[in-house]
């Protein structure tokens, strides 16, 4: 029951058994129903026959009675005494009656006539009785009953029906004329058996159907299945499982698997070059901060105190930088303070006394542009910027605050060389320097742009760089307003 195969083989039987049995049960039933009312019909035709020759006061010895073996006839008066039968009925059920044996009577075998008749003056239409009148046969539906009755011998079931008819004489009498159930029987006995027959093959044929079908359709994940075990025992992130030809769900299910291994391999092989270049940056500053400790060591007079504070602040700034990317990387959400841009870009620049080149700052004083987010790393953001157009403006830093759309723009400027357009999406990759030739402590490790970037797109912002009118680099940050 653990297989999906065997649940789906297991439902199909199931609901095709229980259709079928409900259509069986529905056509046991329509093929009864008809056969009763054919039965009912044969049984009503004639009893009305027999009924419309007792109105026509014919004796009952001349009563012409068509196949009496499969049809038999009983007639009973109005206290319910048996006054006819047909030849060869020994028993009946069914109708009512008290016996089969017709009463003594000096006319046996004749109508009474109506002399004979007890209706002591009694109005002889019969209005008040809802009888048919004298020489006329009912023409109410007739009673219908289900009976038995033994012919020559031969017990069977019947279908009965009750017609009552007046004689001349004023005499009713109720006539029973049955029609046999046995071809009903017979064939509902049939159908039946049939269908209990056919029902178990039918259901086996639809359990191995459906069984061969759904392992035909679950082939391909199985070797879905089978290719990501290998993946994960031999850690290929490289291997791909196999994508069938349909385009059904297991089709995209499959390129589904394949789009997010290859996600996972970008994302391990980033790592990897993450956790690479994070040790090559960090070799160089401890192997020269160890230098210079082992120096002094030997030669105290020789210590180079400027130079290994340098050092370790560039590795605090480095393990700042690499503790924020991983917190980016996990996910970290940013805050929802409410922050107006403006003020945070007036509050970095105040604080930012050791700069090469002043910064110029362009904000209409009386607009407000609030955004939502985290402050901390917005202030990072802002500084990351100043601290590139530092490195390469040669007289002039910009910063301009403004609307832009529905969201808010900061755009940091230099008249420095600029960025190629070639190489305008590089730049914020991890660990990325244009200037390899230029020293590390000038250039810094290459996070700080990739960390701008990663901060504003948590912010549900964009950073990109264009060509400023000064002929520099002109970095832009946008940002949706606050609500």
């Amino acid at each position: 029951m653990r297989s999906v195969r065997a649940r789906a083989a297991i439902g199909a039987t199931l609901v095709v058994a229980v259709s079928l049995v409900a259509a069986g049960l529905a056509v046991l039933s329509v093929l009864r129903t008809n056969l009763i009312d054919q039965a009912d019909l044969q049984a009503e035709v004639a009893a009305r026959e027999v009924a419309g020759q007792l109105a026509l006061d014919t004796a009952y010895a001349d009563l012409d009675l068509d196949d009496e073996e499969d049809h038999p006839v009983q007639v009973t008066d109005e206290e319910g005494r048996v006054v006819f039968v047909s030849k060869g009925l020994r028993a009946i059920s069914g109708t009512g009656s008290a016996g089969v044996s017709p009463v003594p009577s000096a006319s046996v075998g004749a109508t009474p006539s109506p002399g004979d008749d007890d209706d002591d003056g009694d109005d002889d239409d019969g209005g008040g009785s809802g009888r048919p009148e004298r020489g006329e046969v009912s023409s109410d539906d007739p009673d219908f009953s289900d009976g038995t009755a033994t012919v020559d011998g031969k017990q069977a079931d019947y279908r009965f029906a009750a017609v009552e008819a007046t004689t001349p004489a004023g005499l009713t009498l109720t006539v029973h004329a049955g029609a046999p159930l046995a071809a009903e029987q017979e064939a509902v006995n049939t159908v039946r058996g049939a269908m209990l027959t056919g029902l178990p093959l039918l259901l086996a044929v639809v359990a191995g159907v459906t069984w061969l079908v759904t392992r035909r359709a679950l082939r391909p994940v199985e070797g879905i299945r089978r290719e990501m075990a290998a993946i994960t025992a031999s850690e290929d992130l490289a291997r791909r499982v196999p994508e069938p030809g349909s385009r059904d769900e297991i089709a995209a299910l499959a390129r589904t698997t394949n789009e997010t291994l290859t996600a996972l391999e970008a994302s391990v092989e980033r790592q990897r070059r993450f956790v690479a270049d994070a040790s090559h940056e960090l070799r160089s500053p401890i192997a020269s901060l160890r230098t210079q400790l082992e120096v002094a060591e030997a030669h105290p007079e020789l210590l180079d105190l400027p130079g290994a504070v340098a050092d370790t602040v560039r590795l605090q700034v480095l393990a700042a930088d690499l503790l924020l990317l991983a917190r980016l990387d996990a996910g970290e959400k940013p805050g929802a303070a409410r922050l107006e841009a403006g003020a945070l870009v007036r509050e970095e620049v105040s604080q930012r006394t050791g700069d090469r080149i002043p910064v110029t700052v362009e904000v209409a004083e009386d607009a407000a542009y609030e955004v939502n987010g985290s402050r901390g790393q917005l202030v990072r953001v802002i500084g990351n910027l100043l601290d590139n157009a530092q490195r390469h403006a040669e007289d002039r830093v910009t910063v301009q605050v403004a609307a832009d759309g529905s969201g808010v723009r900061v755009e940091v400027r230099d008249d420095g060389a600029g960025v190629p357009e070639d190489e305008r999406e590089r730049i914020f990759e991890r660990f990325v320097r244009l200037d390899d030739a230029r020293s590390r402590d000038d250039g810094g490790a290459g996070l700080g742009l990739a960390i701008a970037r990663d901060v504003a797109a948590r912010h549900g912002g964009t950073l990109t760089v264009h060509r400023a009118p000064e002929g520099g680099a002109a970095f832009r940050l946008w940002l949706p307003r606050a609500a």
